[in-house]
């Protein structure tokens, strides 16, 4: 591969390096290739729990906002699976989770240059170029291959904190690992649900179901004021727009941690579906003066678990009233959120060379190019760890498109895309 020079190399294949691969496949001037370490096309096989619904539209698939009429829609998706009526008479804007993923996984066999069982091991950036060195994940034999631009869509990892790491995988699990390790959950006499957003009461609506059948009691513990509802007011979600993007990157670093804390209940909330359902869950099983088992407790940060006689021992302190108790459990899961997924090529090569505006956030072009302390022509994008940098486009599966067609406008120096244009009603600068 050294002796071909690729006009820009994509690091991961997740729905934001897939969506730039799909809308690339036809353009036949671009040379691409994108690596990823998994053996296949997966995304977030651990949370597609039967039922659950993405929180966007369809609209928001791999390629729509660029090219409605490409062949890599998700209505195309439909027509190809015979399932059109099926989706129409489904009458929701919202994709099933499980479908979206088969969605990811019938794109990825039709684009070319996606190499999966290849990990990037190292970056090094030369003159003019960079050298991608992966290695099979399989045979562990490393390659390596050069690129005028890299493409680094790393996405997230499971968030642990320190003081709850280090127990068995099979006893205390993050919220990515869930359905691996559901069964065995269920065969314990009490599981509990730690912290808050969509993914914990996905895991706490399910188990619920489960037990109606099962026995064991089931507590959810956030630090959160209380479990609200997703914003989902129309004018609402138009702060996922490259109108309010274009505003948010131009504030100072201060203000936009400050507006992030703003926009919490627009990113962070839970669906009504899900909420509703784990009420009227809640309701029936009261049903005659039983005692569902069942306790959710707000405002408990949960300090540190320990282990103890095969159990667990949770430490918490309801913040409010400043009291602290133990809690005891068998089984827990851990909905602690997920961090940027930076390499450790990335600290140990380009660390000295970008330019920082804060601990581990990179400063970053409003075009997603990160800024080196020496001019450059060979690019660096990056689309993971931009939640200081363009706040609501960094992890928004809405504006993932958006963001791929900016990326080859500024990468190819031409207008590929029309992105022109006011997109929204609100004004977020003044008149």
């Amino acid at each position: 591969m050294l002796s071909k020079l690729y006009d820009f190399i994509g690091i991961g294949i997740g729905p934001y390096n897939l969506s730039l691969a799909a809308l690339t496949e036809d353009m036949h001037d671009i040379d691409c290739i994108f690596f990823d370490e998994s053996s296949r096309m997966q995304w977030h096989p651990g949370m597609l729990i039967e039922g659950t619904d993405l929180q966007v539209p369809f609209l928001a698939d791999l390629v729509t906002f660029a090219d409605p009429t490409s062949r890599f829609s998700f209505l195309n998706y439909l027509k190809q699976h015979n399932r059109l009526y099926k989706f129409f008479f489904f009458h929701t804007m919202e994709v099933p989770r499980q479908e979206y993923s088969d969605y990811l996984k019938w794109a990825a066999n039709q684009i070319s240059g996606l190499y999966f069982g290849k990990k990037v091991v190292d970056v090094i950036d030369q003159d003019d170029h960079y050298e991608i060195v992966t290695q099979d994940s399989e045979t562990g034999t490393r390659e390596s291959c050069l690129a005028n631009h890299i493409v680094m869509a790393t996405g997230s990892e499971p968030l642990i904190l320190e003081n709850m790491q280090g127990f068995p995988d099979k006893d205390v699990i993050h919220t990515s690992q869930y359905l691996y390790e559901k069964e065995a959950l269920m065969e314990s006499d009490h599981i509990t649900v730690v912290g808050s957003g969509q993914s914990a009461a996905e895991v706490f609506y399910d188990l619920l179901e489960e037990r109606e059948d099962k026995e064991f009691q089931l507590t959810w513990l956030t630090r959160s004021k209380g479990i609200f509802q997703l914003e989902a007011a129309k004018l609402g979600q138009e702060f996922f727009s490259p109108d309010y993007v274009d505003y948010f990157h131009k504030l100072p670093l201060n203000k936009r941690k400050e507006a992030l804390d703003t926009l919490e209940p627009l990113r962070n909330g839970v669906a009504h579906q899900t909420l509703n359902g784990i009420y009227e869950m809640l309701y029936h099983y009261s049903i005659g003066g039983e005692n569902p088992k069942v306790n959710i407790q707000l405002m408990t940060e949960v300090q540190d678990i320990q282990e103890v006689n095969d159990q667990y021992i949770l430490n918490c302190h309801q913040w409010q009233t400043e009291n602290d108790f133990q809690h005891k459990t068998e089984k827990v899961i851990l909905a602690t959120g997920y961090k940027p997924n930076i390499p450790d090529w990335f600290i140990e090569r380009f660390k000295e060379k970008v330019v920082w505006e804060d601990d581990m956030m990179f400063e970053i072009s409003r075009n997603y190019e990160l800024k080196f302390k020496k001019y450059r022509k060979h690019r660096f994008y990056a689309v993971t760890n931009l939640e200081h940098s363009h706040g609501t486009a960094a992890t928004n599966l809405v504006l993932a498109v958006q963001r791929n067609m900016e990326i080859i406008n500024h990468m190819t120096g031409e207008a590929r895309f029309d992105l022109d244009g006011v997109s929204v009603f609100q004004q977020f600068n003044q008149l």
